[in-house]
């Protein structure tokens, strides 16, 4: 491969931003960083009045232009990994939704295939188990009907692809909910809390078996509010409250400007910080697709979803249905409404979900000896280019 050489421009590294930077890339790996001229020799990728930033990281995310992950296809996920490489993200989380069980299976069987032989666009580092081990009454947009507590004669078959597996989510309230974290623990699986009305207790009991991580803060969990309308007194916390406290616990926020206002986002911000803050999409097939009906999940039983004023919506237009925006329009929204800085916003859309996807001495930063996952962007913060391991992606249309 050809040596590349990105200069002129601003680097946007871990910690700071470097004006007049120069990166150098040898094969699949940065070999160098700097600023001034580069060397003569090789590709030059101009920079200038722009920047260059590590590749984004996606731990939440169902589908795009058209696929769900669920469809359970070769073509389905190739179509999802590119819609979201235009976005700047390199690297993918496939995640599943409340579904039957050969459902499953079948999701399972793909990733494998494509984490191994890749996708010709954004990488699979194994997929989120997400769905089904949902408390049912926070199942949100998942349909109902396929939601179960887990059980050792179904997981154990899911468990047996722990290989292409990073994550997997239950809510904690549910019977066997120890069992299942403490066997994917095991198997070297991370676990997550999510889409649970559990109780704060419950919450620190989670944490005690393994669980480090909660799915979409503030969206498809339990609060004090919500559960004061079932108790008297004394009042008690939830999953939110926990979430916030426990600080072995990392999460994430959906920062597409519709589910969260500005103030959750800073208080998310404040609390969290950058480090164990992610920034993710949930994105269901509608990604750069029109307005319109769609189904989330599998197309043959999933639920009916719209997507409408840049969002997902239930039917009825009166709750939210996940997202349908990329991991730049996150990028740049969160910047927009928080005023954090340039390089913590992108941390959490790069080594942040590295590090909580446990790959962040291969990946989501600009250094020497990492992957060289990179993103030209604009002074807009628009993608303009995307390299996976050094090598440029046809972007297509947005």
């Amino acid at each position: 491969m050809t040596t590349l050489h990105f200069t002129g421009g601003t680097l946007i590294l871990a910690d700071r931003l470097l004006s007049n930077g120069c990166v150098t890339v040898d094969g699949d790996r940065i070999t160098a960083l700097g600023t001034g001229r580069p060397p003569a020799s090789g590709e030059i990728i101009d920079l200038t009045g722009g920047y260059l930033a590590p590749g984004f990281i996606d731990l939440h995310i169902h589908g795009g232009d058209g696929a769900d992950f669920m469809d359970g296809t070769e073509a389905a996920f190739r179509t999802v990994c590119a819609a979201h490489a235009r976005h700047g993200t390199t690297s993918v989380l496939p995640t599943t939704t409340v579904a039957r069980h050969e459902q499953h299976l079948a999701f399972f069987e793909t990733c494998r295939r494509l984490k191994s032989t890749g996708t010709g666009s954004a990488r699979i580092l194994g997929a989120h188990f997400y769905g089904p081990y949902f408390g049912r009454e926070a199942r949100g947009c998942h349909p109902a009907a396929a939601v179960r507590p887990p059980r050792p004669e179904e997981y154990e078959q899911y468990l047996a692809y722990a290989d292409c597996t990073c994550t997997a989510t239950v809510a904690p309230e549910l019977p066997g909910a120890e069992e299942f974290v403490r066997a994917c623990r095991a198997r070297g699986v991370r676990c997550n809390a999510g889409h649970s009305h559990c109780t704060f207790a419950q919450m620190e009991q989670a944490v005690a078996w393994g669980v480090r991580h909660v799915d979409h803060l503030f969206c498809a969990m339990s609060d004090r509010a919500r559960l004061r309308q079932t108790q008297t007194y004394p009042m008690r916390g939830g999953v939110m409250e926990a979430t916030l406290y426990f600080d072995e616990l990392t999460t994430e926020v959906i920062a597409d400007g519709k589910h969260l206002e500005r103030e959750l986002l800073l208080l998310a911000y404040k609390v969290k910080g950058p480090d164990r803050l992610a920034l993710v999409t949930d994105a269901n097939r509608a990604l750069d697709m029109p307005d319109g009906p769609y189904i989330f999940g599998p197309l043959e039983d999933g639920e009916p979803i719209l997507r409408q004023d840049g969002v997902g919506l239930m039917p009825d237009g009166q709750s939210l249905a996940s997202g349908v925006t990329g991991l730049d329009h996150a990028v740049r929204t969160f910047r927009q409404l928080t005023g954090v800085a340039l390089p913590e916003v992108v941390r959490m859309a790069s080594l942040t979900p590295a590090r909580i996807a446990g790959w962040e001495r291969e990946l989501g930063s600009i250094a020497v000896g990492k992957r060289a996952d990179l993103l030209v962007l604009d002074a807009a913060l628009q993608v303009q280019q995307v390299f996976v391991d050094g090598r440029r992606l046809s972007l297509g249309n947005r």
